[in-house]
């Protein structure tokens, strides 16, 4: 248990620190754009699949934690100690963003608040759009990474796609958090709570929406094909 809760703080920590960094480094010298951080969110998910995957499951999502144990995929016991991690990961990422980049910039706003992900219309726009996002992203990690007849050593890459895409197409209206870690990390550490509610409600209800079709629509068909 020790090893799979060290790889979701090490890989969550990563993945926050590579994609708030490149929100925040993108903020301070424009070199990256829009396009460059959306493909930093994908290529960071696709090399820490390959890497925790056959450690922990490499979630890194409380929202796909939960959606997990919906499924009947993922121990109980186990799920409060997984997001604790990935919570504490995001945290000292965004801890670690803030001391290394500081003299950068003197006020938080203008490294959008560590890379906070903040709706960018209204709050009924973005929480359908993060509802969506963590719904089709729940439903490519399950179809890719969970149905018996995927091809599993490809699903890495299907679900970096994903991510990469929904952060390239919704990124500049919600920031594409699809990840309720990835909003409360930079949100604790730079005090910037407004509607932090949102990322972290409408992920999971997604996540676990898309849950609940895989079950009943997609994992029920393979098992009546075994029938």
């Amino acid at each position: 248990m020790r090893n799979k809760l060290t790889a979701e703080f090490i890989g969550t920590f990563i993945l926050v620190f590579a994609g708030s960094g490149a929100v925040m480094i993108n903020d301070i010298t424009g070199a990256l754009g829009h396009a460059g951080v959306a493909l930093t969110f994908g290529f960071v998910i696709v090399a820490l699949i390959y890497s925790f995957a056959h450690v922990s499951g490499a979630h890194f999502n409380p929202a796909v934690t939960i959606a997990f144990y919906s499924m009947g995929e993922f121990d109980r016991k186990r799920v409060l100690p997984y997001i604790s991690a990935q919570i504490l990961g995001a945290i000292a990422a965004s801890i670690t963003l803030f001391y290394l980049l500081q003299e950068d910039f003197n006020q938080l706003s203008e490294v959008s608040y560590l890379g906070a992900t903040l709706p960018h219309g209204s709050v009924a726009q973005s929480f359908w759009f993060e509802f969506l996002l963590a719904f089709i992203l729940m439903l490519v990690i399950s179809a890719s990474a969970v149905h018996g007849k995927a091809i599993k050593d490809f699903a890495g890459i299907a679900i970096g796609f994903t991510v990469g895409l929904e952060a390239m197409f919704a990124g500049p209206i919600t920031g594409a958090s699809m990840n309720p870690a990835r909003s409360i990390g930079p949100a604790i550490v730079s005090g910037h709570f407004e509607h932090l509610w949102l990322y972290v409600v409408a992920t999971i209800l997604g996540a676990l929406l898309a849950a609940l079709v895989y079950v009943k629509l997609i994992h029920s068909d393979r098992q009546k094909d075994a029938e």
